[in-house]
């Protein structure tokens, strides 16, 4: 188990692969639509998909540490089209004509509609967060030798969540709020999210060792090129 190897062997997906996979693309999706309800938790305003979207980078942290970065990198890649195509399609139903009796188009253009800015900020803070947080992971891995999970999966977080909330706050929010209301928008998710993280640290070491024993794997990316960009290797 503690074989040191670049990449995994073959480009064969095991069942659990593609779980994992699903499991990541269906928290990022439901997070970008309920971020859109505001909720009051022990007196922080934060957004209600703030119970879900970390579980995206829980599970970025799994396929990372299980399957190395160059999976985890087409699986971002994945979940930034398959949000796309979500997105691409609720807006031609928020342009198509209501039938006359139906009454819900403000609604849905309420609660579903995005304006460009929000989706702007929304998909470039998705790629650096989760891309800055499979690199850190990965690069932890090699320099502790595979030692102290905990470490890279709530340090790669504070990274990412930092890049993701500074990024989609600043982007999305700029000039509509006063500056120190950004900052503490930018710090309460931050910090609410990678509590998140470290308090769940226990069922994704868990979620590790059950998926590098069923896998028989356990990848170090050594010589994995780390440019976001190369999807191949």
């Amino acid at each position: 188990m503690n074989r040191l190897k670049d990449t995994p062997e073959g480009e064969r997906y095991s069942g659990w692969f593609v779980l994992i996979v699903a499991v990541f693309v269906s928290c990022l999706i439901t997070a970008n639509i309920t971020a859109v309800k505001l909720i009051n938790l022990f007196g922080l305003i934060l957004p209600a998909a703030i119970f879900v979207f970390p579980l995206s980078y829980i599970t970025g942290d799994v396929l990372t540490e299980v399957y190395g970065y160059s999976r985890a990198r087409r699986v971002i890649w994945l979940g930034f089209f398959c949000n796309f195509i979500v997105v691409l399609f609720v807006w031609i139903g928020q342009i198509l004509p209501p039938a006359v009796f139906w009454d819900g188009q403000a609604a849905y253009v309420r609660i579903l509609g995005y304006t460009p800015r929000l989706l702007v900020a929304s998909f470039l803070a998705y790629l650096v967060g989760e891309f800055a947080n499979a690199f850190v992971l990965a690069k932890i891995k090699i320099a502790t030798r595979g030692r102290w999970l905990w470490l890279r999966t709530i340090g790669s977080t504070l990274v990412g969540q930092g890049l993701d909330s500074t990024i989609f706050i600043t982007l999305a929010f700029a000039g509509a709020i006063p500056a120190k209301g950004l900052i503490i928008a930018i710090i309460t998710q931050w910090l609410a999210k990678s509590i998140y993280e470290a308090l769940v640290t226990p069922l994704t070491y868990m979620a590790v060792s059950f998926l590098k024993r069923k896998e028989g794997m356990d990848v170090y990316d050594l010589q994995t090129k780390f440019n976001p960009l190369v999807i191949s290797k």
